[in-house]
């Protein structure tokens, strides 16, 4: 369908192919009000679900689900959670597994994350892990969860040592892409969103980048619909394709953490808080992964410059200067050797050859990176 026309009666519809574990994603406005046609056949006995959402995200999102749900037939009950990084703890994950079995939810009980990414993390790992597995549902609210965290079934939550370093492969049962949550975002968290639709098209499409470039970014973020459902339909066909072919990360799937080594540095220095959003940190080390690239020779130096440029003209930060830096480059690089994709202690990053080509490389040497930390870019 043409994304100029984009409804709740004839959404968008991918789907992750997974085989029997296979799943669509929907992309269209007021899918909320009409969630219970799509949900009502995953449910297994009981025509219940758990919904469980977040003090920022339920007043704005909550009761129209509810009554979605409702005109099928389907009872809720809500677990409201802190929003923020901080839920995605030991202690938010243990208190939201005993709710869910204070509520006696068993094998057959679907829960709903709705809300951003931290939401859909916490809940998938809480799905993982209860009753040793339960079905969800993701119904990302921001559109960095549309475009990224609520498809493929990465969950987890962080600890001391890093983000994201305990947690599941689980895949949900269901995306449901709202755009109309998109219209409650402040602009700050529609800017993060949008820096992981360049990173998309850094890593593999060099002509959906020009088309950000030309205009279509400029009119994502100025609210035009149909831009905004062409780049989320974008970021979704690019993740589910990757995610189809490399579900556990063994090697193509890791592309999708281009610039995430050097923000989930950052964002640990910054005590994963709102001081850096998970957006703002990936736009910042998209530039470090170009800067490294460059200096490794693998890519044109007038491609980092364009996405420098982009990134500034659309908002986004583009170094530790606008998070509290410049950080001890030691410091930084500790963090790193935290990363899931660090080897023996080894560091790997996501490289690029240019814009919309990115490739893995292992062993980067401690000296080639520190450079990088150094700038102030």
């Amino acid at each position: 369908m043409s994304v100029d026309t984009l409804t709740a009666a004839d959404p968008i519809r991918l789907e992750v192919a997974l085989g029997e574990r296979a799943y669509p994603i929907l992309i269209g406005a007021g899918l909320l009000e009409r969630a219970g046609e799509w949900i009502a056949p995953l449910l297994k006995g009981r025509r219940r679900v758990v919904v469980i959402t977040d003090t920022n995200v339920g007043p704005l999102h909550l009761p129209r689900l509810t009554a979605g749900l409702a005109a099928a037939g389907i009872s809720v009950d809500t677990v409201t959670v802190p929003p923020g990084e901080g839920s995605k703890s030991w202690a938010g994950i243990a208190d939201l597994v005993d709710q869910l079995l204070d509520l006696r939810v068993d094998r057959g009980t679907l829960l709903l994350a709705l809300g951003g990414g931290v939401i859909g993390d916490l809940v998938g790992f809480a799905a993982a892990i209860t009753m040793r597995g339960v079905d969800f549902v993701q119904i990302p609210t921001t559109l960095l969860a549309q475009v990224d965290s609520s498809v493929g079934g990465k969950t987890g939550i962080n600890t001391k040592a890093g983000k994201n370093l305990v947690g599941s492969f689980h895949q949900p049962r269901l995306v449901l892409a709202d755009m109309d949550c998109i219209a409650t975002l402040p602009p700050r968290q529609l800017r993060a969103g949008y820096a992981e639709i360049v990173k998309h098209t850094v890593l593999g499409d060099a002509a959906m980048f020009a088309w950000l470039e030309a205009g279509g970014g400029a009119a994502l973020l100025a609210g035009d619909r149909a831009a905004l459902a062409k780049a989320v339909r974008h970021s979704c066909e690019t993740k589910a394709a990757i995610v189809a072919a490399d579900e556990r990360e063994g090697g193509q799937r890791a592309l999708l953490n281009l610039g995430h080594t050097f923000g989930h540095a950052l964002e640990a220095e910054t005590g994963f808080s709102d001081t850096l959003l998970h957006g703002e940190a990936v736009a910042i080390g998209m530039v470090q992964a170009l800067d490294l690239s460059v200096r490794l020779g693998l890519c044109p130096a007038a491609d980092k410059a364009r996405l420098v440029a982009h990134l500034v003209a659309c908002g986004l930060p583009v170094d530790q200067k606008a998070c509290g830096g410049p950080f001890d480059p030691a410091t930084l690089v500790a963090h790193m050797r935290l990363d899931k994709k660090a080897k023996a202690g080894e560091l790997t990053f996501v490289l690029c050859t240019g814009l919309g080509s990115a490739i893995v490389r292992d062993g980067v040497p401690e000296s080639d990176v520190l450079p990088v930390l150094s700038e102030a870019h």
